[in-house]
């Protein structure tokens, strides 16, 4: 539980920042985040899924659990995410997807996870899907990796420090004009959704640091580096 000695006090900050958010409904959708993210689902049954941002703490300090997705999947090939999915019929809800897909995908024990608040949902077109971003402590972090080559890529515990760190920080250009927030963190090249809600939840939390947004770099295609451009 929060609170808890078994808590690290790092970690209060962001479970404040997404609890708030999740109060007032505000957070990713609320029109102050970057343009990665959509905002409230359009009038309509979408289908729905969760994420989970599962945070815990190594010899490197907090880090964050993100997968890079297989190059062979025909959405979102290539690109780092949260663990999580579709919420099936059996789950109670997006935390119960989260929780059961992370598992699924990277072979975590969700006995050792502690959800313990969730952003409000955000509506993202490309997928059509309406997203629940779960926040959830590691409380006992185990052995993480791809459990399907064919879905995931990689597994990475990706450290904060690098994260925040404005060196690895720079604004996004995709092909279809979308801009939005990046990071290059734990080998990884962290852009769209997920880069927009971690940009979020570290600027809620009082995180950020000061970052230059001149530094633009376009999306690489599969296998090929960024293009880097300072205006």
């Amino acid at each position: 539980m929060i609170g808890s000695p078994s808590v690290p006090v790092w970690f209060g900050s962001l479970h404040r920042a997404v609890a708030e958010a999740g109060a007032d409904g505000a957070g990713p959708g609320d029109g102050t985040g970057p343009g990665a993210l959509s905002f409230a689902p359009p009038p309509g049954v979408r289908r729905r899924a969760g994420v989970l941002m599962l945070f815990g703490e190594s010899g490197s300090g907090p880090d964050v659990l993100l997968t890079e997705r297989a190059a062979g999947l025909r959405a979102h090939a290539g690109q780092v995410a949260f663990p999580g999915g579709a919420v099936d019929p059996e789950d109670s809800g997006p935390v119960a997807a989260a929780l059961r897909e992370a598992g699924e995908e990277t072979g975590l024990d969700p006995a050792g996870v502690e959800a313990t608040a969730s952003f409000p949902e955000l509506y993202v077109p490309v997928s059509d899907y309406v997203v629940t971003p779960v926040l959830a402590w590691w409380r006992e972090p185990g052995p993480v990796a791809p459990v399907d080559l064919g879905e995931v890529a990689r597994v990475v515990r990706v450290p904060v420090a690098e994260l925040l760190d404005p060196v690895h920080r720079f604004r996004v250009r995709h092909s279809s004009g979308l801009r939005g927030p990046g990071f290059r963190a734990g080998g990884l090249f962290v852009w769209g959704f997920t880069a927009g809600v971690l940009d979020v939840l570290f600027r809620l939390a009082g995180w950020e640091l000061p970052w230059d947004d001149g530094q633009v770099e376009d999306v690489p295609l599969l296998g090929q580096p960024p293009r880097q451009e300072t205006r």
